[in-house]
């Protein structure tokens, strides 16, 4: 089936996010409160609402998105190619605005599709969610309230769920699926749960869109091997501004 698919109709994103404040204490009085409830789901008895608040940025509720990359596969001179362009900041509004601007109109023929690594528990809700904290218009997408499960799978690819084949209780990150297909891990400086750090403590918001827009690239060469073809080639890869 994903034979059928034409790659350079993808367009593959990946997000950051970080906790809403730098520090714990920072958090306005009823957030603390509402952390502490969120957060004793699952914090350990010993640990507090306040040390684990470094995790609160995987909650669109108690994290902000600092940064989204896209990137499109097309061809040139018979090759694939990767080009991908990230929209970061600490304007979590104008950064939405710009890429659901981007992506309304790249969309603007119905026919693309996106595709992230967990997008259907992460990405794609949390873009959502922010939007609407926002005040931003939910890309027409990813507004599928009233959709058919069916339409929602053609449109909303996911390679964590593409490699599940239908086993709910597995959980495969993206940087294991680089190792198994042997592909270049866009872990080599940060991860994920460094992020927080890097960006409140660090104020490196560089280093950040790099590790995402790695994150892309990875996503493409994983599609790209879920159809039987070759990786890319490192030079393939372009980011733009």
């Amino acid at each position: 089936m994903l034979n059928q698919i034409n790659i350079e109709s993808i367009l593959f994103i990946d997000i950051e996010t970080a906790p809403m404040t730098p520090e714990f204490d920072e958090l306005p009085e009823n957030f603390k409160k509402l952390w502490d409830k969120k957060s004793a789901y699952f914090r350990k008895e010993d640990e507090t609402a306040e040390e684990v608040f470094e995790r609160a940025g995987i909650y669109a509720e108690f994290g902000k998105i600092i940064c989204i990359s896209a990137g499109t596969v097309y061809k040139k001179d018979g090759e694939y190619r990767c080009r991908v362009k990230s929209y970061a900041g600490h304007d979590e509004k104008k950064l939405l605005s710009d890429f659901v601007k981007m992506l309304d109109n790249y969309n603007r023929t119905g026919n693309i599709k996106l595709c992230a690594h967990n997008g259907q528990e992460f990405d794609y809700p949390y873009i959502s969610r922010r939007c609407l904290i926002n005040g931003v218009k939910i890309p027409k997408i990813l507004d599928i309230a009233g959709a058919k499960p069916w339409e929602i799978k053609e449109s909303l690819l996911d390679t964590l769920q593409l490699w599940k084949f239908g086993d709910y209780k597995h959980f495969t990150s993206l940087d294991l699926l680089c190792a198994i297909f042997e592909i270049p891990t866009p872990k080599d400086d940060i991860d994920g749960s460094m992020v927080a750090n890097v960006y409140w403590q660090e104020d490196n918001l560089e280093r950040i869109v790099k590790y995402c827009e790695k994150d892309v690239f990875a996503l493409v060469q994983l599609f790209l091997r879920y159809q039987g073809k070759p990786i890319l080639p490192a030079e393939a890869f372009e980011s733009v501004e």
